[in-house]
């Protein structure tokens, strides 16, 4: 009854966000990014000058791009969804040439009407200050002889480039003219012959003193200034990323009620996203993992072609993305909807490294120890169990670490040190044992990874995804359940 009445409770959330324009309403808000640039600017020391620009446009194949997702350092700072953009935050007020202090610019896609008809409306200028709260926004272009004296400033911060966007030829000011005039106004290329680019203001000529020497640039800084601000998450983003858990536990949740062992890896996916499709999410935090039986070995699996998952396990690692916050949970589950006895043990185990692992999660406490804990009962179980000989080889088994932040990345930066009341992470031990391997061949194909999104509180952990059932009784209960999807059939096609 609790179940039901929780997802009561989230339909009831979703719809009171929910504008008379039929668009979402709960957004962060305009403060909350303003308080994040204040926070940001009070870490940068005096004279100092940060530059963010936003994701590049990604390329699917011919004229098709992928879905565009913003840069999330971008989007924490400004809440600026849309391309070709450029973030400048100064440490210490600024003084234009009428007189007038700024401590920040922000410079956007400039409006476009035969643009806006094929790819949607684009906030502009006006845009970004009636929403967005800047009082200093600029169109991109105005970037590209931007007047900033970056040589004034005794560091100039930035994430070094991945130089991975492509030059569009459709736009005056996009992210490859963005970057490369700011390269020229640093002084970032340094190359002995002349290298100019009609498309780009500033000659990039080293035989001008811009070429001749650098800016006092620093990549490494701002990674570790946005690492510790976003590590720690606000009452604001709480919500949306608890709503993005929360679809995620009920996808998993109806996505045990429809299993059997008829169904393909993808179409388990397909319940899955549908889920978050039909309580607003709008895409899903990272490529869906859904892998039967040795497949679940591969730890990022996303190719999920298996066409019958059978009698085997299934691992389903997903995540919904929610307003920019995406969850990560992780449950494994038998097809036929009853563990089988070596996928008990197994399953088992897991389940008591993963509770002595979220048992660690506390104020103070190593962002180590719930790998320590978890680590320790699986090496001990493998070793009972005759699966491994010796301690250090349980790693074959368990590969890799069992906790990470999340938020508006699924793996979110943070300083990984100790633990800090609002923080969310993950803590998810696995065992993953593939044909071959060398133990018995009753435990061959057998993977199983139990994942949960913990909040770090003043008193014991919190577990955001607890409403999709983590115990093995509890699951095989849940999958004897009816579903909504057990009389939904398609047409044959031939």
């Amino acid at each position: 009854m609790k179940f039901k009445l929780s997802i009561i409770l989230v339909l009831a959330m979703i719809c009171t966000t929910i504008a008379q324009n039929g668009n979402p309403t709960d957004y962060l808000s305009a403060q909350f990014h303003k308080e994040r640039r204040e926070a940001l600017r009070k870490k940068m020391p005096k004279n100092s000058v940060a530059v963010f620009f936003g994701n590049a446009v990604r390329n699917r194949a011919n004229d098709v791009d992928f879905i565009y997702h913003q840069d999330p350092n971008f989007y924490y700072l400004t809440g600026y969804k849309e391309p070709n953009c450029v973030l400048v935050i100064f440490s210490d007020n600024q003084t234009n040439k009428d007189g007038k202090t700024y401590n920040e610019l922000l410079y956007v896609q400039e409006k476009n009407p035969r643009a806006e008809q094929w790819t949607g409306v684009r906030l502009g200028v006006d845009g970004a200050k009636k929403s967005l709260g800047f009082e200093n926004a600029l169109n991109g272009k105005e970037f590209l002889n931007s007047g900033i004296d970056f040589y004034s400033f005794s560091n100039v911060f930035f994430t070094d480039f991945k130089d991975d966007y492509r030059d569009s030829k459709k736009e005056d000011a996009d992210l490859y003219k963005l970057v490369g005039s700011f390269k020229a106004q640093i002084g970032y290329n340094t190359k002995t012959e002349t290298k100019t680019d009609s498309n780009i203001s500033n000659e990039i000529n080293t035989t001008k003193t811009i070429a001749a020497k650098k800016a006092n640039m620093d990549t490494k800084a701002i990674n570790t200034y946005m690492a510790s601000l976003r590590e720690v998450k606000s009452k604001e983003e709480m919500v949306l990323l608890t709503k993005a858990v929360r679809i995620s536990a009920m996808g998993q949740r109806e996505t045990m009620k429809a299993m059997h062992p008829g169904m393909s890896e993808t179409e388990i996916q397909g319940i899955h996203e549908f889920v978050y499709k039909k309580y607003g999410s709008e895409y899903e935090g990272y490529p869906s993992i859904v892998g039967a039986g040795n497949n679940g070995c591969v730890l990022h699996y996303i190719e999920n072609s298996k066409m019958k998952v059978e009698n085997d396990l299934v691992l389903m690692d997903l995540g919904a993305e929610y307003h920019g916050y995406t969850a990560d949970v992780t449950r494994t589950i038998p097809a036929n909807g009853k563990f089988s006895a070596e996928q008990k043990i197994i399953y088992d185990l897991v389940y008591e490294a993963q509770e002595a692992g979220i048992a660690t999660v506390k104020i103070g406490n190593s962002f180590e120890a719930p790998d320590k804990a978890a680590r320790d009962i699986i090496t001990n179980g493998l070793m009972k169990l005759g699966i491994i000989n010796k301690a250090e080889d349980s790693r074959k088994y368990f590969p890799h670490g069992t906790s990470h932040h999340i938020g508006l990345d699924v793996h979110d930066p943070g300083m990984y040190n100790t633990f800090e009341k609002d923080m969310v992470l993950t803590v998810e031990p696995g065992i993953y044992i593939p044909s071959g391997s060398d133990c018995g061949k009753k435990w061959w194909g057998i993977a199983v990874r139990i994942e949960d999104d913990i909040l770090v509180t003043d008193n014991t952990p919190v577990n955001l995804s607890g409403e999709a059932p983590r115990k093995s009784n509890e699951i095989e209960a849940l999958m004897a359940e009816k579903s909504l999807f057990d009389n939904y059939n398609l047409p044959k096609l031939d």
